[in-house]
């Protein structure tokens, strides 16, 4: 039989044949019971290519001559098809336990039964004498739970002291002498603890949403308070740019004044001077005269009068600077320069401490806080931050550090900013204090961090030096690792030279293959417990990051070579 020969829901020969829209033919009954299924959903397609339509159609009845033929070539009709049946179980659902062969989805479960029953088999159920103690309850798919594994019966009771559901056959000796009650009474108990329990957590969605709010609230909050602190801080750095261009106004109009009064007075001298040797010379040609003349009475009384004039007037003398200029000037502005740019970084220092101490908002575990002693702030645990990729985003966490000199080892020489450090063969006036590292060439930032996310980019030379953190508690006095930064499990380092970089902590050493680079940038995120080394450049280029919990403050550390030097780079 082909399709065209067959009706696509029953797969037999067409009987009493209809056509819809579609084109599609099937048997009159299959199509109405097919769609009269369909009803209660409102849905209606073509059992065959699936077409859908807003409304049931009315089928056509076919009467063509090849059903025709094929009527009187039949001698007898066999038995017309059973009524298809669409409330067969399927994968998803529950079959009748007495359906033979194919099962129809069970409507009900009975308790006492252990069994599930499509429509047609409930009916004793209901309509016999028999079963009308038995307890009916919508479909269950998982009667195997609801058997004693031990006796085969249904769990109807629930023995307190096991904390379990058993069978009346369990009394009598596996929980004889427990605390038991029926499965009903258990579970009106529990279900004023759980009624109890969604109110607790609805309140707790209460006041999720309470501070889902309030930290809404305080970002709007924040993102006012920061977009006004810009426009102040602008306004106010362009009223001090406007005061270094009013003193620059001020030192011009000052050299050029200066300038123009010496170059007045020195005009003047030279004038006076054209003038005296104006007469000098015209005196020098009259005594040139004199002496070729022939009359003695005229050269005696010309000479007298000449020589009494020239020994009563005297000529003041013009003494000239030779080295006189305006260096000193430029001196005291490149010295007011220097100390405009250390007082400034020492301001922008406690700006940043000040911002960095400042916390948002943390997560407030109570269950979970530990103290942790520590005399420069106050350690409190947060969110790991997601570390940035491109430089720009590193800069949002950049810090401003300084080295403390009261930790330089004696050869170190430190610039004016305290924020260059170079070995010398020659020791430094440095005073002492137990602070300082007496044997090695190490020096530490005075600046302690802790909490939140830092940045900072140092710029390395020479031979050989190492960058890293360490705990205050690293030891100062003497040669041994206990005092080398990064060997010990105070500190972490990463030793920079020309050919290679090796990570250190404790008594581990890793050699790490990566490109050489002068600038180091470090990005310390002390609650998410990461240290991490890039390499500086177009692009920030991973070279190691160590993992810890660090559980103190951490100082920014420096250990130099001879020849050699670090730079801390103002961001």
């Amino acid at each position: 039989m082909s399709d065209e020969d067959g009706c696509h829901l029953c797969k037999e020969d067409l009987r009493d044949p209809v056509s819809i829209p579609c084109g599609h033919e099937f048997c009159s009954i299959c199509l109405k019971t097919y769609w009269d299924h369909a009803d209660h959903t409102g849905s209606y397609s073509c059992p065959q290519c699936r077409v859908s339509y807003n409304k049931r159609p009315t089928p056509r009845r076919i009467g063509s001559s090849r059903h025709s033929t094929m009527q009187r070539n039949t001698e007898s009709f066999p038995p017309p098809p059973p009524s298809p049946d669409y409330n067969y179980a399927g994968p998803q659902d529950v079959g009748c336990d007495i359906c033979i062969g194919k099962k129809h989805k069970a409507v009900k479960t009975c308790l006492m039964c252990l069994a599930s029953y499509c429509e047609r088999h409930l009916k004793p159920h209901y309509e016999s004498s028999t079963f009308k103690r038995h307890k009916l309850v919508d479909e269950i798919g998982h009667l195997d739970r609801q058997i004693c594994p031990q006796h085969q019966k249904g769990l109807e009771l629930f023995c307190r002291t096991d904390q379990m559901c058993i069978c009346v056959l369990c009394t009598v000796k596996e929980h004889k002498g427990h605390d038991m009650v029926s499965a009903e009474q258990e579970r009106a108990e529990e279900q004023q603890r759980l009624g109890a329990t969604q109110a607790e957590i609805q309140e707790k969605i209460h006041d999720r949403l309470k501070q889902m709010e309030e930290l809404k609230q305080a970002v709007d909050s924040l993102k006012n308070s920061a977009h006004r602190t810009l426009q102040e801080c602008e306004k106010m750095f362009a009223d001090m740019m406007r005061s270094i261009e009013r003193m620059q106004q001020e030192m011009s109009k000052l050299i050029t004044t200066n300038k123009r009064a010496a170059l007045s007075n020195a005009e003047g001298h030279m004038e006076r001077l054209s003038h005296e040797i104006s007469d000098l010379r015209r005196r020098d040609n009259e005594i040139t005269q004199l002496s070729r003349t022939e009359d003695h009475i005229h050269f005696i009384q010309s000479y007298h009068m000449l020589i009494a004039q020239t020994e009563a007037e005297e000529l003041p003398t013009v003494s000239v600077n030779p080295y006189f200029s305006f260096g000193p000037v430029t001196k005291a502005v490149s010295e007011m320069k220097q100390h405009l740019n250390d007082f400034s970084n020492e301001e922008l220092v406690k700006v940043a401490k000040s911002v960095n101490k400042m916390s948002f908002c943390e997560l407030d575990d109570s269950k979970k806080k530990r103290s942790i002693k520590s005399e420069e702030a106050a350690m409190y645990k947060s969110v790991p931050v997601h570390e940035p990729k491109h430089r720009d985003d590193f800069m949002r966490y950049a810090c401003q550090l300084t080295l403390d000199p009261h930790t330089a080892y004696r050869q170190l020489y430190l610039s004016r900013s305290n924020r260059k450090a170079t070995l010398k063969r020659d020791p430094q006036d440095y005073p002492d204090n137990p602070a300082r590292f007496d044997s090695l060439p190490q020096v530490l930032c005075k600046e302690p961090l802790s909490g939140g996310p830092f940045y900072w980019e140092v710029d390395w030379s020479g031979e050989g030096a190492a960058i890293g953190v360490t705990y205050r508690g690293i030891k100062r006095i003497g040669y041994g690792d206990s005092c080398r930064i990064g060997y010990n499990r105070k500190s972490w380092s990463l030793f920079c030279s020309d050919s290679s970089y090796s990570a250190r902590h404790n008594k581990d050493q890793i050699d790490v293959n990566a490109p050489y680079s002068s600038r180091i940038g470090v990005f310390l995120d002390h609650a998410g417990g990461t240290l991490s080394f890039y390499a500086v450049g177009d692009t920030m280029s991973l070279i190691h990051r160590f993992k810890a919990s660090f559980s103190e403050v951490v100082y920014p550390g420096y250990w130099v070579w001879y020849d050699s030097a670090i730079t801390l780079i103002q961001m």
